[in-house]
């Protein structure tokens, strides 16, 4: 397996609105997580990505919810974005939370290593994806559509 982000858009209150199946992997490690947002936050990762690192943006995090009990949210997502110092590797750190009880509890944490062209790359995708025509996103480094 290689790394990989598949996106899954779920037509819910658009334009304003989204509900995504957000799964990716690293090769090694997996997860997959139910997702609603703001629908700008599309354009904003387009935004962010498609010249990723090349402005002043050398970090962009991408969180939602909480995994602390006393917020009582149903979940907790993280896809931070990174250059590495002083090298031309960039890193997407994912935390995926359902955060249910006991036995359907999932958690999923790890790193997919990439260089700025793959995360331009994504960028270019989340932007046509972000004009709500289709309904999968699918990345796996320097390969990738919107279907």
């Amino acid at each position: 397996m290689e790394k990989s982000i598949k996106i899954t858009r779920n037509p819910y209150e658009e334009p304003n609105h989204i509900n995504l199946i957000f799964r990716a992997s690293n090769g090694a490690s997996s997860g997959q997580l139910e997702i609603y947002d703001i629908a700008d936050r599309l354009k904003e990762l387009a935004d962010i990505l498609e010249n990723f690192p090349f402005k002043s943006t050398k970090t962009f995090l991408w969180e939602l919810g909480s995994e602390k009990t006393e917020d009582n949210f149903a979940f907790y997502f993280k896809c931070e974005f990174s250059l590495i110092k002083h090298s031309s590797i960039c890193v997407i750190r994912i935390r995926l939370n359902n955060n249910r009880d006991e036995i359907e509890k999932s958690i999923s944490e790890f790193s997919i290593q990439c260089y700025p062209a793959e995360l331009n790359l994504l960028g270019q995708l989340f932007r046509e994806f972000s004009k709500f025509e289709k309904e999968t996103l699918t990345w796996s480094g320097l390969k990738g559509k919107v279907e």
